[in-house]
């Protein structure tokens, strides 16, 4: 089997580089605004429902999380927010989609093996909005590694498998890398795809399963990117057999 017929996917958010952090961040400051209102679990609990019934219109990302926060507040107070409590919100928003990107430990120097490595088609395949995503991977200093960037309404089964036609990636020669379980292990693997779990120290609630990947020599967990060259060598063997 070719060696060009072979394709890494890699997520964005929390794989490549930082992004919950900024989310943790501005959940504490919200909850400090409401504090008079309400206590934090109660804060918490509706903005978690109000992003999640949002998600349809909005879609995953910071702006979407902008407008369910300011939608909460002015729920949670009871219409009492002020205008310029909305602005801050806003303002906080802003500052997360202009915030540098901050590389995960590793991610620059894996893809550079990989890459001098050849012999695979390497691609970002991540969610969100999609001006976001475009300057995030832009300002990574990254996006020259890939040969394809996929940015998807959301990630599960039929979507990988769209993406895996569009560019004629069989599932078997697919591998793909991230660090949510249900959105970029279970779908691939239920494709008939490999795929690698690199956990990061914190993860959305909507991100979280109780499933777990079928065992079977097409799932692996790393503590970190910088194992990846040696799975990915393990894997192109077995798979090119």
């Amino acid at each position: 089997m070719p060696a060009r017929d072979l394709a890494i996917g890699f997520d964005a958010d929390d794989t490549l580089w930082r992004n919950e952090d900024l989310f943790a961040s501005m959940h504490a400051r919200f909850g400090a605004l409401l504090a008079r209102y309400h206590d934090a679990a109660t804060v918490e609990r509706e903005l978690l429902a109000t992003e999640l019934r949002n998600l349809a219109p909005y879609g995953y990302g910071v702006k979407s999380f902008t407008l369910s926060a300011i939608e909460t507040a002015i729920h949670l107070s009871s219409g009492k927010i002020s205008a310029d409590e909305i602005q801050y919100l806003i303002d906080l928003g802003r500052a997360m989609l202009a915030h540098p990107v901050e590389l995960i430990d590793g991610a620059a120097d894996t893809l550079a093996q990989l890459a001098a490595a050849g012999g695979f088609r390497l691609l970002v395949i991540t969610k969100g909005d999609l001006l976001d995503q475009q300057g995030k991977l832009a300002r990574s200093g990254l996006a020259e590694r890939f040969h394809h960037v996929e940015i998807l309404a959301d990630k599960h089964a039929p979507a990988y498998a769209d993406v895996l036609r569009r560019h004629a990636i069989a599932p078997e020669n697919f591998l793909m890398v991230g660090n949510s379980l249900k959105s970029d292990i279970l779908p691939v693997l239920a494709l008939g795809g490999a795929a690698v779990h690199v956990p990061y120290h914190l993860l959305w609630t909507h991100e979280r399963t109780e499933e777990r990947p079928p065992t079977g020599g097409r799932f692996y967990e790393l503590k970190t990117l910088r194992d990846l060259p040696a799975v990915v060598r393990e894997w192109a063997g077995t798979t090119r057999k």
